[in-house]
């Protein structure tokens, strides 16, 4: 019965085009790195110690960024694609910006995938940081300023931060995360990135099965919203 639910959301937000069709319109061009950067929802369990520029689960963790790699590399194996990801638990904006040249700028990828934005809040609920929207904003601007600056060529996505409406996630969290939000599109629009729209996606999905189905407490996918967001992420990039 689940797999059907994530079956009917899946091909109620979109078709799986060929890989073909894929290649021919994706972002990820033949011979392309591609990074996924972000918090323990792009983490999602990698082992550090494991080979960890190579394309293996264990170094990618078990969630959205290994399928999306896995997928890529199963459809397209003569482009010789190059994959990292280095999202680490626990990550806001600065934690990234703090590790930025090693984790980032140094590996030189053609293709950047960020998705950042929920523990710049939550730990603020929880008492851990401080910060604000505009705190957000500025952080995040220079950030990918940075990032310009340094890799001018290289092709931005910007993941929507979303959360569902469960476990750890109660009304404390809004309009703020809302705000958040807007954030990120606006950032993505003004620096020419990709937005690859999850939190739609969720208030999609959540038309089939309830909230604690993709996310038990409301941040972390479950392997359905995992699947989900890798299908949603390789439509939009491609």
């Amino acid at each position: 019965m689940q797999a059907s639910l994530t079956a009917a959301a899946g091909a109620a937000l979109t078709q799986t085009a060929s890989a073909a069709e894929q290649a021919n319109s994706s972002l990820i061009h033949p011979g392309d790195t591609v990074l996924f950067q972000g918090d323990s929802i792009t983490d999602a369990g990698r082992k550090r110690d494991a080979a960890p520029d190579a394309p293996l689960q264990t170094s990618f963790g078990s969630g959205y960024a290994w399928l999306a790699a896995a997928s890529l590399l199963v459809d397209r194996p003569a482009d010789k694609l190059t994959f990292f990801n280095r999202g680490i638990s626990g990550n806001r904006v600065p934690d990234l910006d703090a590790r930025w040249q090693a984790e980032c700028i140094d590996l030189r990828p053609n293709l950047l995938s960020i998705l950042i934005g929920v523990n710049d809040i939550w730990h603020k609920l929880n008492g851990r940081t401080q910060g604000s929207v505009a705190d957000y904003d500025s952080q995040y601007r220079a950030l990918l300023t940075r990032t310009r600056e340094a890799l001018p060529e290289t092709r931005l996505v910007i993941c929507e931060p979303f959360v569902l409406k469960c476990g750890a996630v109660n009304d404390k969290w809004f309009p703020e995360f809302d705000e958040r939000r807007a954030v990120a599109k606006k950032i993505a629009e003004e620096f020419g990135a990709t937005f690859v729209p999850f939190q739609t996606m969720f208030d999609a999905a959540v038309e089939y099965a309830p909230p604690e189905h993709w996310a038990a407490d409301g941040v972390h996918p479950s392997p359905h919203g995992a699947a989900l967001m890798a299908h949603t992420w390789r439509k939009v990039v491609g």
